[in-house]
């Protein structure tokens, strides 16, 4: 997207509670990574036990997130999953489904890392996020 993205894309980039801390040229960097996806309903998006590549950020619809076939989270507009992977190189820790259709944005690895570069301050947040559901998943496992 690069010089020329739209007010109403930075504005909603803005929005995002991960990107929030962002400056609009960060946000402006951001909105040039990774691929607008329209998702169909009932799309499985990640697999748990297998191998990620991707992060996904929601912009718009809802997905449900399963461990070991039972729900334990949902995901709307704002929030992301598919980092762990990409961070630890594991296999997926969980199924996400969309629940009717729905807008991501899809980064790859390589684009992925090009975001914490481009905007240092995501990287803390998505520690601290890191943390907080290994918190959770170790709650569901025990």
């Amino acid at each position: 997207m690069g010089r020329g993205v739209p007010k109403g894309v930075i504005e909603m980039l803005a929005a995002v509670p991960l990107l929030s801390a962002c400056s609009k040229k960060e946000l402006r960097q951001i909105a040039g990574l990774g691929t607008p996806v329209k998702v169909k309903d009932g799309a499985v998006l990640t697999e748990q036990g297998r191998s990620g590549s991707e992060f996904f950020l929601v912009l718009d619809g809802k997905a449900r997130c399963l461990v070991d076939g039972s729900a334990v989270a949902s995901f709307g507009p704002g929030d992301y999953f598919g980092e762990m992977a990409l961070l630890e190189r594991g296999p997926r820790h969980a199924t996400v489904i969309a629940e009717g259709p729905m807008d991501v944005l899809d980064l790859e690895r390589r684009e992925f890392w090009s975001l914490l570069e481009a905007a240092p301050s995501i990287a803390l947040k998505l520690l601290v996020a890191f943390a907080q559901r290994e918190r959770a998943n170790a709650t569901i496992r025990s």
